[in-house]
């Protein structure tokens, strides 16, 4: 397993804040495995709430988490719902001594019930796999080689340090079938899996494109309101980034509806059918795959406050806008070995009035394109290059 020691820090400072943490994110993304950098799983204090001896241990709850002392971890705790009440008693007690580091697999009824049992007084940190950072620290150094492994496999820890690529395929096939047939329906969101499977492949071809329930909602004979629902579902359990638009006022027709990017790059090529980098490269949505791998990267290692796309009618467009304070970033992902400054780039940096602009591509060297608009290899988005 990877040192993730950003991750760690970001946990160690929420709980030297706050009396409960949640740490949400998708199963099998690691959770886990930070958690036991604080706790380990042997600890009376460490609750696994899909192990029944530990589910039985907090058979009666209030009397066993009442006499905890120091940090207290509940794994998977979406399992147990009516914990949230009694946390919440738990924290605004000053008698009662304990810290509490919740688990959770991301579902939309653990942030419901996290939000209304433990407002103002819980912090969530949301963790989803690998980051380009954190690979390339394992390497020594940025690693081109472990960048095109992370776009290829995804950031899954079991999907990237597979020993072959077949391996990583098979484990992501698996995994995309247990999100569908085992948590989905324990998140409570009761879709048939074959109806949900095809959604999720067709959305693959949506990746990196506007979204329009129309034709999906033709191909699969359901009502438009229904395929909303499956992608709302897909993006709760953090699957699936639906990119909202920008606009203001600018004396322009703008595009209103959101754009789709699979946050894991390895699932996007597992429901296409992608399991190796020549076949990758030989694909049609190659360059949209690099597109959301890039912009996933540069979201987790710049953190903005807010993040957008914006696209006019008349065809002008940023892939990415990040607002951070008072500033006004835009991005744009091109892969390709020499990218130019395009009539789309300045009709953003006017319309928008950008403090800078970024065009994040595969090369090696960084340089000034025109006026407040760079050309930045993949390998300086990381902090302190």
């Amino acid at each position: 397993m990877l040192k993730r020691s950003d991750l760690e820090l970001s946990v160690k400072t929420a709980l030297a804040r706050s009396r409960a943490v949640v740490l949400n994110g998708p199963r099998q993304s690691g959770k886990s495995t930070i958690a036991q950098t604080f706790l380990t799983r042997n600890s009376p204090n460490y609750f696994d709430l899909e192990n029944p001896l530990h589910e039985q241990r907090l058979a009666e709850p209030q009397n066993t988490l009442s006499q905890l002392k120091g940090l207290v971890v509940i794994d998977e705790v979406q399992r147990r719902p009516g914990l949230f009440p009694l946390l919440r008693v738990l924290i605004d007690r000053s008698d009662a001594p304990g810290q509490y580091l919740l688990l959770g697999s991301a579902s939309p009824a653990l942030l419901r019930q996290a939000g209304e049992s433990l407002l103002g007084r819980v912090e969530t940190l949301e963790i989803s796999g690998f980051n380009l950072q954190e690979v390339c620290c394992a390497a020594g150094q940025y690693s081109n080689d472990a960048a095109t492994r992370l776009w290829l496999r995804g950031g899954f820890p079991r999907a990237y340090l597979a020993d072959s690529d077949e391996d990583s395929m098979a484990w992501r096939g698996n995994a995309i079938a247990s999100h569908i047939e085992v948590d989905l329906p324990q998140f409570g969101v009761n879709v048939a899996p074959p109806a949900m499977l095809r959604f999720w492949r067709m959305l693959a071809h949506y990746h990196g494109q506007i979204w329009t329930a129309s034709h999906p909602a033709q191909s699969l004979g359901v009502s438009e309101s229904t395929v909303r629902r499956y992608l709302d579902t897909l993006t709760h359990t953090l699957m699936v980034r639906q990119l909202q638009p920008w606009h203001e006022n600018l004396g322009k027709r703008q595009v209103k509806s959101p754009k789709i990017y699979f946050r894991d790059s390895g699932l996007l090529h597992a429901l296409m059918g992608v399991g190796t980098l020549p076949e990758l490269l030989a694909h049609p949505r190659c360059g949209a795959s690099w597109e959301g791998f890039a912009l996933e990267q540069v979201l987790r290692l710049a953190k903005p406050d807010e993040a957008y796309f914006w696209a006019t009618h008349q065809g002008a467009e940023l892939d990415l806008l990040m607002l951070k304070g008072r500033q006004r970033v835009g991005v744009e992902f091109k892969r390709a070995d020499t990218p130019k400054v395009t009539l789309s780039m300045r009709i953003a940096m006017h319309d928008l009035k950008l403090d800078a602009l970024y065009v994040v591509y595969p090369g090696a060297h960084r340089f000034s394109l025109d006026d407040g608009v760079e050309a930045v290899p993949l390998w300086a988005l990381m902090p302190g290059r």
